[in-house]
């Protein structure tokens, strides 16, 4: 009998160094060399938190950051979509309001419940004392495409610019200083995770994104992007990858090959161009699947639950 393949990301154990900057007069960044990043606005009467680290253990690392640069009530917390990864630390900042997509609402609703259960599977050490996490995380307040936060003076735009991670994604954007946090639509130097993807619709909405000219960018992971030519790479760096997999997957598909085959091929054509960017091997089977499922028969994401995992990764990897 064949031993079980674990997860790539299984074998990730090593603490990822923090880092806490502040890139426009409002925002800030806290991200961790590919870790899930966190984006904060200090706003001229409290504070909002973009994506709040999986645990409430976890979080307690951000607010202890955002205490050493104001003392400002933390009033909203934002999530930029439904992966338990982003939204399971929402108790730790007591917010008077947790804002999300009524799409992200939705989707919780539908599998909130298995993809908890299949993200702290897959990611152990992404997950730092989860017996902290009292339950799923349930939004008190939804919008569709556009909701306008007045926080002071300060214009943040909370917007649903159209589907690519999620169908839910949602953007923070501040016009007035040209900085966006963009959640997982957007990464940087880190394998974009694609199992519960819109590949077709991802490109356009990255369009979106370019379309309000950002000078700073906060992405899902990766560094901070810091000027306008960085956070163009980000964008190309993104589409690039989404493109290229989906396409090759499509073209595998309709030549009529199998799964594994698709998967070996994909692997082998991206590798060369993605395979330093942190969680490419954990990411590469969900993606491929996913990719698959939308050119084949499935035009929106079925629900990972911890037994599909194990079975598709045993299926690609073992």
């Amino acid at each position: 009998m064949a031993t079980e393949k674990k997860f790539a990301s299984h074998a990730d154990v090593e603490e990822k160094k923090v880092t806490f900057e502040q890139l426009s007069e409002h925002a800030y960044a806290y991200t961790a060399e590919g870790d899930p990043n966190t984006g904060i606005i200090i706003g001229d009467d409290a504070v909002l938190v973009a994506d709040t680290q999986a645990t409430p253990v976890m979080a307690q690392d951000v607010i202890r950051r955002i205490r050493e640069v104001t003392d400002k009530p933390i009033k909203y917390v934002l999530l930029t979509h439904y992966h338990a990864v982003r939204v399971l630390g929402a108790s730790a900042y007591n917010a008077e309001q947790i804002i999300a997509s009524q799409d992200t609402y939705d989707l919780i609703v539908e599998r909130g419940e298995q993809d908890m259960k299949s993200e702290i599977e897959r990611f152990p050490r992404l997950f730092n004392a989860v017996e902290s996490v009292p339950g799923l995380t349930w939004p008190t307040l939804t919008f569709q495409k556009k909701m306008t936060l007045w926080m002071g003076k300060l214009e943040v735009q909370i917007l649903q610019l159209g589907r690519g991670h999620t169908k839910g994604d949602t953007v923070v954007w501040l016009p007035q200083e040209k900085t966006l946090l963009s959640g997982d639509l957007v990464e940087y130097g880190a394998t974009p995770y694609a199992g519960d993807a819109y590949f077709q619709d991802w490109p356009a909405t990255l369009d979106a994104i370019a379309a309000l000219k950002p000078e700073k960018l906060v992405p899902g992971r990766g560094a901070a992007l810091k000027t306008p030519q960085e956070v163009a790479d980000g964008l190309a760096g993104t589409r690039a990858f989404v493109s290229e997999l989906y396409s090759k997957v499509k073209s595998g598909a309709s030549e009529g090959k199998d799964l594994n085959a698709i998967y070996k091929e994909t692997y082998a054509t991206l590798k060369p161009k993605f395979g330093d960017w942190v969680i490419f091997d954990h990411c590469m089977p969900f993606d491929v699947t996913r990719a698959h499922d939308e050119a084949t028969q499935y035009p929106d994401p079925r629900i990972w639950t911890a037994q599909r995992d194990k079975e598709m990764w045993e299926t690609l990897e073992g």
